[in-house]
């Protein structure tokens, strides 16, 4: 239902748009065939829609249609249906059904009278009972006739005729037929408890429904004499009823109660059918009529009123049911019958009155009825009949002058007669509701006159109800009862006071005293609330003042404790009146005399609060009888030191007065001590003298206990008595202005600089002819205001919501105040005004980013200028460099913490820089932001680490000042240039007409080029400037909303964006950028407006876009246009502060939800281990993601970087948005991981993670104090979440962004720096934890906490964790600053760590109770760490069965040693996680003796992936044949060829390619002839196998290339110049078989012919091999797309040496690949075919160096000059790099591989200068010349390959460096796999290749990887490679040698 009831809200609200939703929603509708059903039911859904039909319906809206109509009559007319239970649905309950009907006939009342006929119709069925079965439910039939009473529709006469007929026909026949005699009255009330109450339920509904009927239409006349007679047999039978008592009644008996009620109610409804027949009568006896019927009717309110059931709820309200029926008949017809009501309401009101509790309880409604009709007839009837009125006021008014009997109650005060005072207090509120100064002169004479004769009889609470209501009638305003009261009031006050003759009389007179205490000044807080006039509250405002001033003088001069008690009560009118004033105002000299009296006086008899934060005890005085000296001394000194001695509401008043009370200022010390008549302190030579004395030199103690102790002792004295009381009067007031609202004064709803209390305490720093003791009291008290106002602020920081933007306000203000301030013309006020902005900048760091802040930095230095200064060169050259030292700090500073943000600030100013005339202000404003340069690079200018410095903030920063992030290097900032000076003076105006003119393009007139700005302020002012010329040309042209148009047009086109970015479609990112900012900057002038343009809707549905735009397309470039546009709205509108955060928290949330970016959890975006899946990382290979997840991740890290600027500017002020922040923080750190596992993201992560750590820091602020729990159990989801990135293996990653790389390191560096800076909260010790879950506190009592789960000590585990996160980070940050800067020669700080074995065991244990991939990872990230190892080991066989899932754990208990005696920890291995295959490789090997368990779990991890991807090892699987004792291998091998054709067609040829038997040492030939009798049966197996289809195509590959490859055989005889046109001869004769035939060496290139001609013999010595081309298509390709391929065709050459390096040169491909690397290499396809036999793909467009050189003189650098151009041609800079990455890749691949034989025949160039190396014939351990090993260098690097590579010759340019380090980084990433290429190389250890016939090759390839170094030793150890082979001389002898014995060129 709350889904319709939202559709049907949006219906209402936008017709037009939303109409056509209606007929979807009567479809939803019971259709007329269903109701048509005997016994139809409906559905809950079926009357929920109902209703909403009904309800639109009954809104009168255009629908046009007339569907919905049909549907509510069709409903309505089988409504009877309703009344059996069997129509509802079975959870409807009779309150239900009830419901519905309210609602419905609610909405139908609304409706045409045609549905009301059919109301009527069901109503009239109802009543007579009719239905269609005898099933019909009574109460279903009641509740509907309830509701219709209560909703009743619009009907026509002639059916309100007929069911008024029915109704008196079946509920009042008898009324009809019966006589008007007393006695049956009497029978029928002495019978009324034999009526049944269902019977008079259903009399009071017929009544009810009649007189709904005579509300709407006009009755036949019958049938209306008979209701009259009808009601008014009722109404006497209610008085006779209402009057009657029997002595058997016992009115407590609930039944008879029940029956009373019900009774009741039947009256209630009879006299509102009396009243409305009487409003509808029209006869021409109508008034004796309504004369009649008022008697009546007030007959029976007077019954009500005496009756016995008066005290039911029923019976008063049938009595305020008649009188204000009555009163509405009175007041419309007015003449006798007004003054008849008149006369006999007045007893009835007195009545009323004279009940006890009357205005409370039970009786309050009847008393506020009775006021309320009194009201009414007074207003109504002045007019018509002011004599009558004015008498019954008189009436009422009189009563209480009558004299009545005080009772006295036990030595209580006499009793006043509740008639009385609910009399005065019943005028009084009618006087001020009525408003009416004639009525209110006449009840305000009658109570002053009833004052004036109060005696001493009269009772005291009789007087102060007077007095009450006299003050409340003077609070109106009007002029005669105000001026009166107030001169009254304030001489009686006087009086109390002269009365007093001296001290010990005090005593006598308490009750006096107290008489006057809460009568008077209670009187005067009425008025001070009451008046709303200005001048008459300025008036009493003065009054007030000189009362007090009166009170204090007389009462002084009496004694110091009468002086407290009369004044005191006086202060909260005082506080009242003086709560709108505004001190900062031009305040008329007299006044601020009564101000500076009043403040004296405050001070002099302590009534001010303390002002000091700790009170000290109260001093008990031992005697009543002390001196008036004494007594006030006690007095000042407890004002400032407390306890309070006086009433607490005096004390709040007194904060109150303090808000609107003008600064003391005087021009001299003497004009005081002349001025105020203070005789005790004045007249030191009186005989007092020596109390005057002691009263002064407390005064200065107390003045320097208040000013803070910043005075000297000898400067105190110096100051006489009376100016020490003025200076502690100042002390008090300005420190108490700041403890009562944090300094904010009165004056208005805004807070601003003006409200600011130190524009009032600075007042007294311009003081002139100060002497210097005043002065430095003075400057004292300025600043302990100060301290005052920056406690309160501290003290406030836990306020949330609109208090959090108050305090937030507050500390603006009082910045903007002394920034103004700083243009002082005296230096001491600026001195001041800088030293105090520099500690509020430094305690409130959020008045940084505070625009109005800002704008007072920037515009207020030459603002409103005193004309007496204007022309002092010295006073303007000092305030213009004091302003431009403190803004250049104060940007600064602020860019540190929130780059962003003060960019958008100041971009903002630029803007209303540019708006502003160009006058000396503008000028003065840009020039000053010119001087200002501000560089974040490598040379910070600030200290220490702040926010900016984090990488992801300054990318932030970069898009929000217009700079594009991948051309953005070290961000830096100029805040102005002056080259943009004009363009940002003249934008906004080029804007306004640049928007006029497109619109008037857009309506028929033409166009202009846009004119483009430089800067993005300028930007900014254009887009401004545009929407802005627009909106005027809408005013100009009116008739049509631009405004509209506008909004609408940019939610279509953003729209539009996101749908093209759904569908995979590219986004235009500059009409994107466009597009945003023209939105943002017409949401910005919708915001600026007077009056909203645009609605809500509209604004918001735009908001909500320009949010969700960037984050929904999570693109770099969308999202700088988000950070862009989000900086703009929240700087030039921190309102929206909320909103924007908001929208982003849940598009955030949304990312999260949707898997994408920094959340891209799916293993596919896993970078690296998706990639090299199932060849070296576990897992079942993905379809890579469809777009880079490296671009979603670096556009989180953008929009992250923007999100932690905002929290620096929110974290010290605004809560809402900080627990925004704090949503975010807990939905992306939930316990179920949710990251993406990409190495990329590494920085991007720990950024998050930092502004985890940051926000759980906020525990300790005072704004945060509430969630302070929730804080710490968020700071263990923090570190959870940061200890979850090292569950996997550490992955490299390269970017190619500039510095992004440098960024990654850096991120996780502030991370880890912030980690180790970041204290343990102390409250967390011991054996206790407390977490906080759901609100509830949780003790870790019983060792579980809500992250960590099971645990025994919090603090210590915690501690622990803290500590491994630690080590995981710094291993973590020297990896990637490895990565970032792989030639740096600094030294890891763990090379300098000390790190003990029970450390790491610690640490290893630590890590498996958080997560086992944790551990495994720790071990993997310390390989050379034997401690960790073991302890890893022990854990992982401890723990097997939870290991299962974690592939990764297999090599800490699957070796050849558990495998040979610990066989019981491998039974779960084969329930374990498939693992990759080259892992697999290693279990096939000889050492694990071919163990069952170990074998089970390699077979079904190579069943698990794909034939097609284990085919690519198949050297490797033929090889483990040789250890298949079981046969285990051979029946996969089977299976698989059976699933894949290619799979056992490479088989086949690899099976093939092993039948060279291989010579043992002692010439027997064993062990290899069981394995050649093994593969024979094996391929005979794979051929038995093959289905015919896959038999045909074997035959038909096999047979094609057997031909080919047989050509080179027959070549051999022929001599060598025949030998081309023999091969063009053979190829003649073959023929293609179908089109499925492929490439051995390329299955996913199909074969469509030879090229015949292609055939060429190459050199060898002894074979003739042969180059053939083909002609070839993808198989998964456009087969019209054909191409040719080369491959050359061997016999006699063993290639499988060729295809073992190529098989890591492969890996180290995908390796290179999977890690983002630069590099490249070229593994061309070579297949052994048979014995000796082998095909191998011919590297496409290259040449070798030796070819190259025989048409070439010089060496490469002139080769590559004379191909791709001259040195720094673009052409050549590029053939450059091809070679430096080719030249690096095979660097790497060199010297794992150790090729030798690297002459310059074997190093092919590619067209583009890419560098491929072929022929591998002496790999590892093997070289030519019999193992000589000549060539000692790791990689060829000759002198001419160093010219190209490093100009400088040196090994010092920057290409050599960039060479080093892709070979660093290589090296780096191939090292990661180094486990997986050992094993692909180690299975073909027994292959008999001569790769393996000496030495150890497969130790030495390890130790080439040095496993036992760290990264940073491993990249200086390929650093050391690198400068070794670098013109290595055996690289250029070897050249030499192959030169002069082939032939091959140099």
């Amino acid at each position: 239902m709350e889904a319709l009831n939202e559709l049907c809200d949006i219906i209402e609200q936008n017709p037009k748009q939303f109409l056509d939703k209606l007929p979807w929603i009567c479809q939803q509708c019971p259709q007329p065939k269903q109701l048509r059903a005997e016994s139809p039911r409906v559905s809950q859904s079926h009357l929920n829609a109902v209703l909403s039909v009904t309800r639109i319906l009954s809104r009168n809206l255009d629908t046009s249609q007339n569907d919905a109509k049909f549907v509510v009559l069709d409903f309505l007319q089988v409504l009877r249906s309703s009344f059996r239970r069997s129509f509802w649905p079975y959870s409807y309950t009779l309150e239900s059904i009830s419901a519905f009907y309210f609602s419905f006939l609610g909405y139908v009342s609304c409706l045409s009278p045609e549905f009301g006929t059919i109301v009527v119709e069901l109503v009239m069925m109802s009543c007579c009972g009719e239905t269609e079965s005898d099933d019909r439910d009574q109460s279903i039939s009641m509740a509907f006739l309830v509701a219709v009473s209560q909703h009743f529709p619009t009907i026509q006469q002639s059916d309100g005729d007929k069911l008024v007929t029915l109704l008196l026909h079946q509920f009042a026949a008898d009324e009809l037929s019966i006589g008007y005699s007393k006695d049956v009255f009497l029978h029928k009330v002495a019978s009324f408890e034999d009526e049944s109450i269902e019977c008079l339920e259903k009399q009071e509904i017929a009544f009810k429904l009649v007189t709904n009927v005579l509300c709407q239409v006009k009755l036949d006349s019958r049938l209306y004499l008979q209701v009259r007679a009808i009601a008014n047999r009722q109404l006497q039978s209610m008085s006779a009823f209402l009057k009657s008592r029997r002595q058997d009644w016992n009115t407590q008996d609930p039944l008879l109660k029940t029956s009373v009620n019900a009774k009741l109610f039947v009256y209630q409804a009879a006299a509102q059918m009396e009243i409305g027949s009487l409003m509808s009568l029209e006869t021409d006896g109508k008034k004796r009529l309504i004369m009649e019927s008022l008697t009546l009717l007030i007959d029976t309110a007077e019954a009500c009123f005496t009756s016995l059931w008066r005290n039911m709820k029923a019976c008063k309200d049938l009595f305020i049911s008649m009188l204000s029926g009555t009163a509405k008949i009175a007041a419309a017809e007015a003449g006798q019958p007004l003054r008849l009501f008149l006369t006999r309401l007045k007893p009835l009101i007195l009545a009323v009155c004279a009940q006890p509790d009357t205005r409370v309880s039970s009786q309050g409604n009847m008393f506020e009825s009775v006021f309320r009709i009194s009201c009414e007839i007074i207003e109504s009837g002045w007019a018509k009949d002011q004599a009558s009125v004015n008498a019954f006021i008189v009436g009422l008014a009189s009563s209480i002058r009558e004299r009545y009997d005080y009772e006295e109650k036990d030595d209580r005060e006499k009793q006043v007669p509740d008639v009385l005072v609910n009399v005065i207090q019943l005028l009084a509120d009618i006087s001020v509701a009525v408003q009416n100064p004639e009525v209110a002169d006449i009840i305000f004479q009658f109570f002053i006159e009833s004052l004036e004769e109060c005696d001493v009889s009269t009772p005291r609470s009789l007087r102060l109800q007077l007095l009450e209501a006299v003050s409340r009638i003077a609070s109106l305003g009007f002029d005669k009862s105000y001026r009166q009261t107030v001169v009254l009031m304030s001489r009686s006050y006087l009086s109390q006071i002269s009365r007093l003759e001296s001290v010990e009389s005090n005593t006598s007179a308490p009750k006096s005293r107290s008489e006057h205490i809460e009568t008077l000044p209670a009187g005067f807080l009425t008025i001070a609330c009451g008046l709303m006039k200005t001048k008459l509250r300025a008036d009493y405002r003065h009054r007030l003042l000189s009362l007090c001033s009166d009170v204090g003088l007389a009462s002084e001069s009496k004694s110091g404790g009468s002086g407290a008690e009369f004044l005191g009560p006086l202060l909260p009118a005082v506080a009242e009146i003086c709560s709108d004033f505004d001190p900062t105002s031009n305040v008329e000299p007299s006044l601020i005399k009564l101000f500076r009296n009043l403040w004296f006086y405050i001070a002099l008899f302590g009534l001010a609060p303390p002002i000091l934060d700790t009170p000290l005890p109260e001093v008990k005085t031992t005697s009543n009888s002390v001196n008036s000296a004494g007594r006030i001394s006690t007095f000042s000194l407890r004002a400032v030191l407390g306890p309070y001695m006086w009433n607490t509401q005096w004390a709040l008043a007194v904060k109150r007065i303090s808000l609107g009370t003008p600064p003391l200022v005087v021009s001299s010390a003497k004009w005081l001590e002349d001025e105020l008549e203070l005789n005790l302190l004045h007249n030191s030579d009186s005989l007092r003298g020596t109390g005057n004395k002691k009263v002064a030199s407390t005064q200065r103690t107390a003045l320097s206990i208040a000013v803070g102790g910043r005075i000297d002792v000898s400067t105190i004295l110096t100051i006489s008595g009376v100016k020490a009381t003025y200076l502690l009067a100042v002390a008090l007031l300005e420190v108490i202005r700041f403890i009562s609202n944090g300094g904010i004064l009165n004056g208005g709803s805004s807070v601003s600089a003006s409200r600011s209390a130190f524009s009032c305490v600075f007042e007294y720093l311009k003081s002139r002819n100060l002497n210097s003791a005043v002065s430095e009291c003075l400057t004292a008290i300025v600043h302990r205001a100060f301290e005052v106002a920056v406690s309160w602020l501290e003290d406030h920081k836990s306020r949330t919501g609109y208090d959090a933007s108050i305090i937030e306000s507050t500390a603006e203000a009082h910045a903007c105040f002394l920034i103004k301030s700083m243009s002082q013309r005296d230096e001491h006020i600026r001195d001041i005004s800088v030293n105090l902005l520099s500690q509020i900048r430094e305690k409130f760091p959020q008045v940084l980013w505070s625009s109005s802040c800002l704008d007072s930095l920037l515009f207020s230095v030459h603002d409103k200028t005193p004309s007496t200064v204007v022309n002092d060169p010295a006073w303007t050259a000092a305030v213009r460099s004091l302003y431009q030292k403190v803004v250049r700090e104060w940007i600064i500073i602020s860019l540190s913490y929130a780059p962003c943000t003060s960019q958008g600030l100041l971009q903002d100013k630029l803007c209303k820089a540019n708006t502003l005339p160009l006058t000396q202000t503008t000028t003065n404003v840009i020039s000053l932001l010119a001087e200002i340069k501000i560089g974040t690079g490598k040379n910070e200018i600030w200290s220490g680490i702040r926010t900016a410095n984090i990488p992801a903030v300054m990318a932030a920063a970069a898009a929000a000042s217009g700079a594009n992030l991948k051309t953005s290097g070290a961000f830096n900032l100029e805040v102005l240039s002056t080259s943009v000076v004009s363009a940002t003076v003249k934008c906004n105006h080029t804007g306004q007409i640049a928007g006029m003119l497109r619109l008037e393009n857009s309506v028929g007139g033409f166009s202009i080029n846009e004119i483009t700005s430089v800067v993005s302020a300028t930007v900014k002012c254009n887009h401004t400037g545009q929407i802005a010329g627009m909106l005027r040309l809408e005013n100009s042209v009116g008739g049509f909303s631009i405004n509209e148009m506008l909004i609408s047009n940019s939610v279509r086109l953003l729209q539009q964006f996101v749908s093209t970015a759904e569908k995979g479609g590219e986004v235009d990112k500059s009409q994107f950028r466009e597009t945003c900012s023209q939105a943002t900057a017409l949401l910005l002038l919708n915001l600026q407006a007077d009056e909203p343009k645009t609605t809500i809707k509209g604004f918001s549905q735009l908001l909500r876009l320009l949010c969700w735009c960037p984050a929904y397309m999570l693109t770099p470039d969308a999202m700088e246009t988000g950070v862009f546009i989000w900086t703009w709205l929240v700087s030039a509108a921190p309102q929206l502060g909320s909103l924007v955060l908001a929208e982003l928290v849940d598009a955030w949330i949304w990312t999260i939800d949707s898997k994408r970016g920094l959340f891209a959890s799916d293993v596919r975006y896993y970078g690296p281990a998706a990639k090299l899946r199932p060849q070296l990382c576990p897992g079942e290979p993905e379809n890579p993601p469809e777009s880079d997840p490296v671009d979603q991740i670096l556009a989180h890290r953008l929009w992250l970087g923007f999100l932690i600027d905002r929290f620096e500017v929110v974290r010290h002020s605004n809560g809402e948005q900080l627990l925004l922040l704090g949503r975010l923080l807990q939905r992306s750190t939930n316990l179920d991981w949710c990251f993406t596992r990409h190495p990329a993201a590494a920085g991007t992560f720990f950024s998050l993670m930092l502004l985890g750590l940051r926000f759980s820091s906020c525990q300790r602020q005072g704004n945060m104090q509430k969630i302070r729990h929730e804080l710490q159990l968020s700071e263990d989801r923090i570190y959870r979440t940061s200890l979850g990135w090292f569950a996997r293996l550490p992955e490299w990653y390269d970017v190619n962004i500039a510095n992004f790389c440098e960024s990654e390191a850096l991120s996780v560096s502030r991370f880890l720096h912030f980690l180790q800076n970041k204290q343990s909260d102390s409250t967390e010790s011991g054996s206790k934890a407390i977490a906080r879950g759901n609100g509830n506190l949780i003790d870790v009592i019983d060792h579980y906490h809500p992250v960590w789960g099971e645990m025994d000590n919090s603090a210590v585990g915690k501690e622990k964790r803290k500590q491994l996160l630690l080590i995981l980070c710094q291993h973590e940050s020297d990896r990637l600053d490895v990565w970032a800067q792989p030639i740096s020669p600094k030294d890891s700080p763990f090379s300098r760590l000390k790190i003990s074995s029970e450390k790491w065991t610690e640490y290893a244990k630590t890590a498996f109770s958080v997560d086992p991939r944790i551990a495994i990872s720790l071990a993997s990230r310390f390989p050379a760490n034997i401690a960790l190892k073991s302890q890893v080991i022990q854990l992982v066989q401890a723990h097997l069965v939870d290991l299962r899932t974690i592939p990764e754990a297999l090599p800490y208990f699957v070796t050849p040693k558990t495998a040979e005696e610990n066989p019981v920890l491998l039974h779960q291995l084969p329930h374990w996680a498939a693992c990759s295959i080259t892992q697999v490789l290693e279990f096939l090997t000889p050492a694990y003796k071919g163990h069952p368990r170990v074998m089970a779990y390699v077979l079904r991890v190579l069943e698990f992936y794909p034939p097609e991807r284990v085919t690519f090892f198949m050297p490797q699987l033929v090889q483990s044949l040789r250890y298949d004792e079981e046969r285990l291998v051979e029946g996969y091998l089977l299976r698989a060829a059976q699933k894949s054709d290619i799979f056992a067609h490479i088989l086949i040829w690899h099976l093939q390619s092993e039948s060279v038997q291989e010579i043992v040492k002692d010439g027997a030939f064993d062990k290899n002839a069981s394995f050649q009798a093994i593969l024979s049966e094996v391929r005979q197996h794979i051929v038995d196998g093959f289905t015919p289809k896959a038999l045909d195509l074997f035959r038909r590959e096999f047979d094609f290339f057997e031909k080919v490859t047989s050509i080179s055989g027959a070549l051999f005889p022929l001599p060598k110049e025949k030998r081309r046109a023999g091969i063009r001869r053979e190829l003649r004769k073959i023929k293609m078989q179908g089109e499925e035939l492929y490439l051995p060496t390329a299955p996913n290139k199909l074969v469509r012919g030879i090229q015949v001609d292609s055939g060429i013999p190459l050199q060898s010595a002894a074979k003739v091999p042969i180059m053939i081309t083909f002609n070839v298509v993808d198989r998964d390709g456009d087969h019209n797309d054909v191409k040719p391929q080369a491959c050359i065709f061997k016999v006699g050459d063993d290639c499988r040496q060729d295809v073992l390096a190529l098989q890591v040169i492969s890996l180290l491909r995908d390796i290179f690949q999977a890690a983002g690397l630069n590099l490249y290499l070229f593994p061309y396809g070579v297949l052994p075919t048979g014995a000796e036999r082998g095909i191998i793909e011919v590297v496409p467009n290259t040449r070798s160096r030796s070819q190259m050189g025989e048409t070439t003189d010089g060496g490469l650098y002139e080769v590559f000059q004379q191909n791709y151009g001259p040195v720094g041609s673009t052409t050549f800079e590029t053939a450059r790099e091809n070679f430096l990455i080719s030249s690096a890749g095979y660097a790497v691949a060199s010297l794992l591989l150790q090729p030798k034989d690297r002459h310059n025949g074997n190093l092919l160039f590619d067209d583009v200068g890419k560098l491929v190396h072929i022929d591998f014939g002496f790999i590892l351990e093997t070289s030519p010349g019999g193992n000589m090993r000549f060539e000692s260098a790791h990689f060829k690097l000759s002198h001419e390959m160093t010219q190209l590579l490093d100009p400088s010759g040196v090994m010092k340019s920057k290409t050599w460096h960039q060479f080093v380090s892709l070979c660093v980084k290589g090296y780096l990433a191939a090292r990661r796999h180094m486990d997986g290429i050992i094993s692909t190389v180690q299975m073909m250890l027994h292959s008999g290749l001569p790769c393996f016939s000496i030495g150890d090759p497969i130790g030495n390839l390890r130790k080439r990887f040095h496993p036992e170094m760290s990264e940073r030793e491993a990249a200086q150890f390929m650093i050391h490679v690198c400068s070794d082979a670098y013109n290595k001389w055996s690289t250029a002898g070897y050249d030499l040698i192959q030169y002069l014995q082939q032939g091959v060129e140099k």
